[in-house]
Order: structure tokens, then C-alpha cells, then sequence
């Protein structure tokens, strides 16, 4: 009888994921926040509670965030990802110091206190790897000049969590500076192994995985990245660091094949996930929170458009670019709610969780309106000044200007 239901409930879960893909599709827009919104109706408190699928669900979404990932990193080699890294990290410097900065004032500034103030700046600073992977795909957008740019701060950012979550682990378990170091250490030794395994042996990895038979070839890259992910999330890293490394570990057919293959798995478990993230959530514990959070949702909007507009201007990138980079950068996802998960766990500050969850909420069904509509508001705004004077885009934007994802031979 349990496994009756359990079919009855994820059957329904799919068939209307589909149908509201279908609804998105005909609207031209990101399917996103109607998933987001079927995961508020069928979840806690909402109008139909599931049971017997959630933690399946659960387990889909996890998967979903590493297939993201895995995606990601397809698309570029080690060599294209430690050359990005060396030209773009002043952008993460920029990234930090106008996104986390913005939550840790408004949690001082609410009474919460230091450790909630750290926690915060978390929160605010991380932008959503899953959703912006997700939307860029929808849009088309994996092969434009400013993409890289964007992929740049997302690693720079999931790379920064392999320090950032042993802080803020210890932190709030109140353990001992030694054993905080200890924590981070680790961290930080795997994070940089499994990097430097990915850049010096990628093609030795993709000799050993390659197959011309697309079932053995599933099962081995797929096999691999859930390994690799579940033994660096043991490890204090992120799974999702772990998948997009094991990405841009493979190269050439290997790539292009596991990319042909794997796409339909990740458009489900992706879908999966976003449901999963509306299923946790109370609705009733928004209200409250709204005003703080839609505040402080509209203030990291803006400094994320800046942020992205600035790299992508340094990156020689034009002026349409530099805004779709900005908008597609707005999202958070995943990592905030892991680490205002962490705080709610321990205690520290009731309001916290709910403000958190509000605030990804609002940024999670915006994000892809700005991915999708910065550039254009920008150039109306631009019009409106100066009608008779538009600004030429001096370095051209299209797809084509960037070399095709597919050409990953060494």
C-alpha cells in the first residue's frame, strides 16, 4: 500500500511538473517559479501535504544539484577553468565585499547578533548555481561571450564555500579554534586535490570513462559524479564543487556524449529539486518576514546586476552583455538555504529560517525575470535619455563570438 501511494504521488509530481513545463513553454519563460510555487501548494502547510515521496524527493533533488553542476563543468576544460580563475578572481573580491556585506548589516541591524550576522552574509552573498545553470540553458545562453565571465564567479563562489562552511560550522557549534582549523584544512586540501587531479590527469579521465557504448558511458560518468560529489561532501566540501570538477575533468567525445545523454536526466532531477525547495517550506512563516526580506532581496538584486556588470566590463565584454551577465547572476538557491538550515539546526536565531526562505523565494522566481529582461530594461532606460544617441556595442554579443562548448580537445 505504501509503495501504491508513493507511485500515485511522484506520478503526479512528474505529470504536473511536465504540464507547467509545457504552460512555460508556450509563455517563453523559465518554468522555475511555477515549480517553486507546486512545491509551496503540495508542501508543508500548503493545500495538499505529500508523504510517502518526500524523501525521495529529497534525495532527487540532490541529485539534480550535482547533475546542474556536472553540466556546468562539461562546458569547459580545466585549462579554460585555472586561467578564468586567474583573471577573474578580483570579481570575486568585488562579489563578496557588495552581497555579504548587505546581509551581515541588515542581521546587526536587526539585533541578531554576530554569529547570525555571519550567517547572513552567507545567505546573501551566494548566488544559485542550480537555478542560473538552469536558466542560462533555458535561454540559450551557454555559448554567449559573457558566460564564462558568469561561470567564473559561480566557481569562485562554490569554491569559497569549501572554506566558508567549516567557518560557519564551527562557528556556530562553538568548537575550539584548533578543531575549526583542523575542519577547514581538510576542506581546503581536498578541494585543491581533487583540482589539481582534474587539471593534470582530465585526460587520463576521459581515456578511462570513454565508451562507445552510450549505456556503459552513462553509467560509468554518472557513477563517477556521484561518487566523487558524496565523497567530497563527506569531506566538508560541496557535492556540487565535487560534480562540476569531475566536469571539466572530461573532455572531447567523452563530453560531448555524456552531455547528449545526461541532459534529459538533469531537466528531471533539476525540476525535482526546485519542487523539493517549495515542499520545505511554510507559507504561513512568510508573512512576517516579508518586508525585511523583500528590502533586502531588492538592495542584493542591485549589487548582483553590479557585480556581474563590472567583471563582464573588465573582461572587455560589451555593454548588453554586461547586463545579461548582472541579471543572470540575481538568483540564490541552494547554498543559502543549506546555510540558514545550519543556524535554524543550532538554535541561534528563530526568525533566521524564515527570513532566509522569503528572501530566496522572492530572488528565486525573480532571478530569471532578470536573466531574462536586464538588458533590455537597460537599453529602454537608455533610449528614453538620449533617443537620437545610442551607444554602439563595441565588442559583439552574439553566441557565435564565443568558441563552441564542443571544442574541448587539449
Amino acid at each position: 500500500m505504501h509503495s501504491a501511494v508513493f507511485l500515485i504521488e511522484f506520478g503526479a509530481i512528474i505529470l504536473g511538473l511536465g504540464l507547467l513545463g509545457r504552460v512555460a513553454g508556450r509563455l517563453k519563460f523559465s518554468p522555475i517559479p511555477l515549480y517553486l510555487l507546486a512545491g509551496l501548494a503540495f508542501g508543508t502547510g500548503g493545500l495538499l501535504p505529500l508523504g510517502a515521496s518526500e524523501e525521495f524527493v529529497a534525495i532527487g533533488a540532490e541529485i539534480g544539484v550535482i547533475l546542474l553542476l556536472l553540466m556546468l563543468g562539461l562546458e569547459y576544460t580545466a585549462s579554460d577553468l585555472v586561467s578564468n580563475l586567474k583573471t577573474q578572481y578580483p570579481a570575486g573580491i568585488v562579489d563578496f565585499t557588495l552581497n555579504a556585506l548587505p546581509g551581515a548589516a541588515a542581521a546587526l541591524l536587526l539585533g541578531w547578533g554576530p554569529v547570525a550576522a555571519v550567517v547572513l552574509a552567507g545567505v546573501t552573498w551566494i548566488s544559485s548555481s542550480g537555478v542560473i545553470a538552469k536558466v542560462m540553458g533555458d535561454l540559450g545562453r551557454l555559448g554567449n561571450r559573457e558566460t564564462p565571465v558568469i561561470l567564473s564567479i559561480l566557481v569562485l563562489e562554490d569554491l569559497a564555500m569549501a572554506v566558508y562552511l567549516p567557518i560557519i560550522t564551527a562557528l556556530l557549534a562553538g568548537v575550539s579554534l584548533a578543531a575549526g582549523s583542523l575542519t577547514l584544512a581538510i576542506a581546503l586540501g581536498v578541494a585543491g586535490a581533487v583540482l589539481f587531479v582534474a587539471v593534470r590527469y582530465g585526460r587520463l579521465i576521459s581515456r578511462f570513462v570513454s565508451s562507445d557504448d552510450p549505456e556503459k558511458l552513462l553509467l560509468v560518468v554518472l557513477g563517477l559524479t556521484l561518487l566523487v560529489a558524496g565523497i567530497a561532501q563527506q569531506l566538508q566540501v560541496s557535492a556540487a564543487v565535487g560534480a562540476f570538477l569531475v566536469g571539466i575533468a572530461l573532455s572531447g567525445e567523452v563530453a560531448e556524449g555524456t552531455h547528449t545523454l545526461l541532459s534529459p536526466l538533469r531537466d528531471l532531477f533539476a525540476a525535482v529539486f526546485f519542487v523539493f525547495f517549495g515542499l520545505h517550506t511554510d507559507p504561513a512563516s512568510i508573512p512576517p518576514v516579508l518586508l525585511p526580506a523583500l528590502a533586502l532581496a531588492l538592495v542584493t538584486a542591485g549589487t548582483k546586476i553590479a557585480t556581474g556588470y563590472w567583471a563582464a566590463r573588465r573582461a572587455g565584454i560589451g555593454v548588453k552583455g554586461r547586463w545579461r551577465a548582472g541579471g543572470t547572476l540575481v538568483a540564490r538557491g541552494e547554498f543559502s538555504i543549506v546555510i540558514a538550515g545550519l543556524a535554524v539546526t543550532a538554535g541561534i536565531e528563530p526568525a533566521l529560517g524564515p527570513l532566509a526562505t522569503a528572501y530566496v523565494l522572492i530572488l528565486v522566481v525573480i532571478g530569471p525575470l532578470t536573466a531574462r529582461y536586464t538588458q533590455s530594461l537597460a537599453a529602454w532606460f537608455a533610449e528614453r535619455r538620449s533617443p537620437g544617441d545610442r551607444p554602439a556595442d563595441p565588442v559583439p554579443d552574439a553566441a557565435a563570438a564565443w568558441p563552441e562548448p564542443a571544442s574541448r580537445e587539449r
